[in-house]
């Protein structure tokens, strides 16, 4: 991980790409016990252009590329890792980046998302792997559930936070 992480950390510096954060299952694994995941994602903020309307992650792929960076499916493979660079593309996941908080992985500074934000994506996303994602945080007590509700609220999560507690927490108790 850490060649991956010293990469990105160099395209970062490079100006190839703004702020980023890891998040998604990898992610996770810094409040969870680790889980099973094909690659890692990373939320970016790309550089915009002057009169530039369409977002190209080219610029991320063919950077990469020149650093030993290879091609596999919707990936880019840096020191056996497969990165998928995702931009912030709605107000949660740029709020997610802004607030992402500072992370030592074997010697290498990087930002991860907060356990509330990776929660809240994950209930926007609404997948059964995510509604996992959300039992094992609440069940871990990896995050504040103030602070989860504070962005659930903010962006209009309400109603899908409803269901969830309905499908998954009613009678439970904890």
């Amino acid at each position: 991980m850490k060649e991956t992480l010293e990469a990105i950390n160099q395209m970062q510096a490079d100006g190839i790409i703004g702020k980023y954060a890891i998040g998604g299952a990898v992610g996770a694994t810094f409040y969870l016990e680790p889980a099973s995941t094909l690659d890692v994602d990373i939320f970016v903020t790309l550089p915009t252009v002057p009169g530039g309307l369409l977002l190209s992650l080219s610029p991320i792929y063919e950077y990469l590329k020149t650093k030993g960076g290879r091609l596999e499916d919707e990936h880019i493979v840096i020191g056996g890792w497969p990165l998928q660079f995702l931009p912030a593309n709605n107000d949660l996941e740029r709020e997610a980046l802004a607030e992402a908080v500072p992370a030592n992985v074997e010697d290498v500074e990087t930002w991860v998302m907060t356990a509330e934000h990776l929660a809240a994506i994950a209930l926007r996303t609404g997948r059964p792997k995510d509604h996992n994602r959300i039992l094992q945080f609440i069940e871990q007590r990896a995050m504040d559930p103030k602070k989860l509700q504070l962005i659930v609220a903010r962006h209009n999560l309400n109603s899908k936070w409803e269901q969830f507690e309905r499908k998954f927490l009613e009678g439970k108790h904890g």
